[in-house]
């Protein structure tokens, strides 16, 4: 009988521990991260953040895979069309949000950043770029502006006493440059996408938000008269003949270099366009104290503010089985002290307010200051709409500049395509 009880104690013992251990497993929870971090600082700023989450909850895993940009996207878009997104996912926001949201692939997090002032963190056009459908499915952290990036000491020397803030004060110190000797812009025109910047923003200044989203959920129109009017307010300057001698053949680091060498006076384009300027200059210095930033300016009469801004960046979105641990950590790597951290590594402009304290260069945080109060932040067309329409605005302007292209042909070109891909 003694034998026998313990061989029965011993059992139970047995799947006592085993039931123990299965419910222990159960309470254990693997979030999946995925970033493009991949410069070895960062990599370890982003290592940290998983490390202190997991000291302070033991029982979640956090599991980070890091790819280079292009890889990153080829293999999301592989899980994605198998259905198992991660948990969080770096994104771009807009276009390709909008079509996992539409594929049921990603969560609805809006009921989260409704709770306890996480939204307020944010400003709202930059996280309006992280929803669709009147939804949020992530949120940004790093987010820039498209500007006039331009050498003070030529406008000073053209006789320009203040940075333009409208359209006809940018074209009369457009021909106050050349009558100075200046090459007043620099364009990458073989690369398009530099072109593509001006219609863009004379579109958003003209027709501001109501027209982009009148055109992109099909109440509307690209060939409605505001994006007409782009292309002949852009027109207007073309004609002026402001680029450098044989810009349609020129790449994006030709345009930086002749800006970063004092040889133009300015050029459209993001955050970056200091480094690329330094690193295209003769001394590897660029402009240095010469630089100088100001908004594109506004058009009279548009529907558009000078303040609504047009840009990029970076964010995360959540997949659709992610569980709840998956938004505490996105919120724990998202607060004003961690995009701060961030920021004094050197990866993001953040979009956390409060976390500018991070960033000690005067154009980054000028930028961070107008993306927070920008009430209408417009995603770069060619990264909001469908890759084929993207395709056919970067061509089709590149036709404007060229002078192959009408205004009216323009739009229209975008419109069929638009009509096409958005049904």
């Amino acid at each position: 009988m003694t034998r026998k009880l313990s061989v029965i104690l011993s059992l139970v013992l047995v799947c006592v521990f085993a039931v123990s251990s299965a419910a222990y497993a159960a309470d254990k929870v693997t979030v999946r991260w995925w970033h493009i971090f991949t410069e070895e600082s960062q990599k370890a700023v982003c290592q940290k953040f998983a490390d202190d989450y997991m000291a302070a909850n033991p029982d979640v895993t956090i599991e980070m895979t890091v790819m280079e940009n292009e890889a990153f996207k080829t293999k999301l878009t592989t899980v994605m069309q198998g259905g198992n997104p991660p948990d969080i996912i770096h994104s771009w926001g807009g276009g390709v949000l909008n079509d996992y949201a539409k594929a049921g692939l990603l969560r609805d997090i809006t009921a989260d950043l409704d709770k306890d002032g996480w939204r307020d963190l944010y400003g709202a056009g930059a996280l309006e770029t992280y929803g669709a459908g009147g939804k949020n499915y992530g949120i940004p952290n790093d987010m820039g502006m498209i500007g006039f990036w331009y050498n003070t000491e030529l406008f000073e020397k053209a006789g320009i006493k203040a940075v333009p803030t409208t359209w006809s004060e940018f074209l009369a110190d457009v021909q106050l440059l050349k009558d100075s000797g200046t090459i007043p812009i620099a364009v990458a025109g073989q690369d398009k996408w530099p072109a593509m910047y001006y219609w863009t923003y004379l579109a958003s200044r003209i027709g501001g938000k109501a027209a982009f989203d009148a055109a992109y959920d099909r109440t509307g129109s690209f060939a409605d008269p505001t994006f007409v009017e782009a292309g002949y307010k852009l027109k207007e300057l073309i004609d002026m003949e402001p680029f450098q001698d044989g810009f349609l053949g020129s790449i994006y680091n030709d345009e930086g270099g002749l800006v970063g060498n004092g040889k133009a006076a300015m050029e459209l384009m993001g955050q970056w366009a200091p480094t690329v300027q330094a690193d295209n200059s003769v001394d590897k210095k660029g402009l240095g104290d010469k630089l100088g930033w100001f908004p594109f300016p506004a058009v009279e009469g548009g529907a558009g503010s000078v303040a609504d801004a047009m840009g990029g960046g970076g964010g995360f979105i959540v997949g659709k089985d992610a569980p709840d641990e998956a938004i505490d950590f996105l919120k724990f790597i998202n607060t004003a002290e961690a995009q701060a951290t961030m920021a004094k590594a050197g990866m993001v402009i953040p979009c956390a307010k409060g976390a500018e304290v991070g960033l000690t260069d005067p154009f980054k945080l000028q930028i961070k200051a107008a993306v927070d109060n920008a009430p209408y932040f417009q995603l770069y067309y060619d990264q909001f709409l469908p890759s084929a329409t993207a395709q056919v605005i970067n061509d089709s302007i590149q036709g404007l500049f060229a002078g192959t292209m009408t205004p009216e042909e323009v739009a229209q070109a975008i419109e069929d395509s638009a009509a096409e891909e958005l049904g």
